[in-house]
């Protein structure tokens, strides 16, 4: 029996699981843009918070993530329960690209457009709102498009801790030394990264600024 055989015959199993790894994904990186793009903003404005937000983010990026799992265990409420522990972990491991092109976005604006605004007599957070976030907004969508996929890899570890996901299949089939397990998790999580990246990557070219040529 091949891969495709397998899913197919375990195709309720195989959805019903997708569906968990989904629903990690979109929890933990709806909390890292809620979290990630406000930080952004503020090191674009406090440029001296710039290195403490960014270098801790970048900590938090070189962690494994067994070892994340295992820092956070402890925690009150969040190691209660799996889920909630993956969800802060993946949330915490997509903060580092939000952050950084929300910044990266926001300070690249260009200048002489912020000026003109200003001149119009707009408030700093109507040049934010009107002005530097619509023209940062094809940036800041290239940080979660890259968070996406990094949680998407990432939330395969999450069945090590009993949290579901496609990584059932992968531990199950490790444990097993069975390849068709293990291919019936690796294929669908890489297929669901794969969709993500196109599909975001389609919607930031959408937004781009377009430049007059």
């Amino acid at each position: 029996m091949n891969v495709l055989q397998y899913m197919l015959q375990n195709r309720v199993e195989v959805l019903e699981l997708t569906g968990e790894h989904l629903w990690l994904v979109g929890i933990s990186t709806l909390l890292a843009v809620l979290v990630g793009v406000p930080l952004g903003i503020l090191i674009a404005r406090r440029q001296w918070l710039n290195k403490p937000i960014l270098g801790t983010a970048n900590i938090v990026q070189t962690i494994p993530s067994l070892a994340l799992f295992g820092f956070l265990l402890p925690a009150p409420w969040i190691g209660e329960r799996a889920d909630r522990l993956v969800i802060l972990a993946l949330m915490l491991y997509a903060l580092l690209p939000l952050i950084r092109n929300t910044y990266t976005g926001i300070r690249g604006v260009d200048p002489a457009v912020v000026e003109a605004a200003r001149g119009m007599g707009m408030t700093e957070n109507q040049v934010l709102w009107q002005v530097q976030l619509p023209l940062a907004a094809s940036v800041i969508l290239a940080g979660v498009r890259v968070a996406v996929v990094l949680s998407v890899g990432v939330a395969t570890i999450a069945a090590a801790i009993g949290a579901g996901g496609l990584g059932e299949y992968i531990f199950r089939g490790l444990a097993m030394v069975n390849n068709q397990l293990i291919l019936a998790g690796a294929i669908p999580a890489a297929g669901l990264a794969l969709l993500a990246d196109v599909g975001l990557g389609w919607v930031e070219r959408r937004i781009s600024p377009k430049t007059a040529g």
